[in-house]
C-alpha cells in the first residue's frame, strides 16, 4: 500500500478524536488496525503510533490478542473526573489570580474571540476543540508542568464522556462564561474567579444525562469522513 506521507500520526489522532467528540464513533467500537490503514492510506505502523497516543489520553483502550476499542467511560468514572475537574480547575484558578500579566490575559481574550467566531458560524469542529482548548490555555499559563499534563488527560476524558452522555447535540462550554472567568482572573479576585468556574463546570456536567450510553456508530469510514 502506498502510504500518504501528507496524514500524519498527529492528523490520525485528530480524526477519531473528533469522530468521538462529534458523535459519530460511540463507545466499545473497535478501531480496527488494517480498515483504519485503508481510511487514511497509512500503514498500520503508522495507525498503531495513533492508537497509542490515543490510549495515553484515556480515549482508546487495546486489549492483547483483541485490538483497539473507544473506550467506555462509566457512570461513576463520568462522575469522578469532573469531581477532580473542578477541584484542578480552583488551583489553576487561583495560581492565576496571583501573577497573570497583561499579556497572558490577551492570550485569554483572544482566544475568547476565536470561540465567539466559532460559535456565530456555528463550526462544531472549532467549537469542541477550543472550548477545551481554553481551559487547557489557563493551565498552561500557570507554568506548572503538572497541572497542564492533569488538565490535557482530564480534558481529553471530559470531551468522551461529554460525547456519550450529554442530552444535548451543542456545546455549552461556552465563550460568555469563559470571559467571566478571565474579567475576575485579570482584577485577582480569586473568590469570584473561583465561583464562576465552579458554576461553569456545574452547568457542564447538568447537560449530562449520567443514565445511559448512547447507541451511536459502528461504522469507521462513515464516522471518519
Amino acid at each position: 500500500m502506498s502510504e500518504q506521507t501528507g496524514v500524519s500520526t498527529h492528523q490520525i489522532v485528530e480524526r477519531i478524536w473528533l469522530s468521538i467528540a462529534e458523535r459519530r464513533l460511540r463507545p466499545g467500537v473497535q478501531l480496527k488496525e488494517g480498515q483504519l490503514a485503508s481510511i487514511f492510506s497509512v500503514s498500520r505502523a503508522r495507525i498503531r503510533q495513533a492508537l497509542t497516543l490515543l490510549e495515553r489520553d484515556g480515549l482508546v483502550t487495546i486489549i492483547p490478542n483483541r485490538g483497539a476499542f473507544v473506550y467506555k467511560p462509566t457512570v461513576d468514572e463520568a462522575k469522578d473526573v469532573f469531581f477532580i475537574r473542578r477541584t484542578v480547575e480552583h488551583r489553576i484558578v487561583e495560581r492565576l489570580c496571583s501573577h497573570i500579566s497583561k499579556a497572558d490575559t490577551k492570550r485569554l481574550r483572544d482566544h475568547v474571540a476565536l470561540e465567539r467566531e466559532a460559535n456565530a458560524k456555528d463550526q462544531t469542529t472549532d467549537i469542541i476543540k477550543l472550548s477545551g482548548g481554553f481551559h487547557l490555555l489557563l493551565a498552561e499559563i500557570t507554568g506548572s508542568d503538572f497541572l497542564f499534563t492533569t488538565m490535557r488527560d482530564l480534558i481529553a476524558r471530559s470531551s468522551l464522556i461529554t460525547a456519550v452522555y450529554r442530552n444535548t447535540s451543542r456545546f455549552n462550554c461556552g465563550p460568555d462564561e469563559h470571559i467571566e472567568i478571565v474579567k475576575a482572573i485579570s482584577k485577582g479576585d480569586t473568590r469570584k474567579a473561583s465561583d464562576l468556574m465552579g458554576h461553569h463546570l456545574e452547568h457542564v456536567e447538568s447537560e449530562l444525562d449520567l443514565t445511559e450510553i448512547r447507541d451511536l456508530s459502528h461504522d469507521l469510514k462513515a464516522a471518519l469522513s
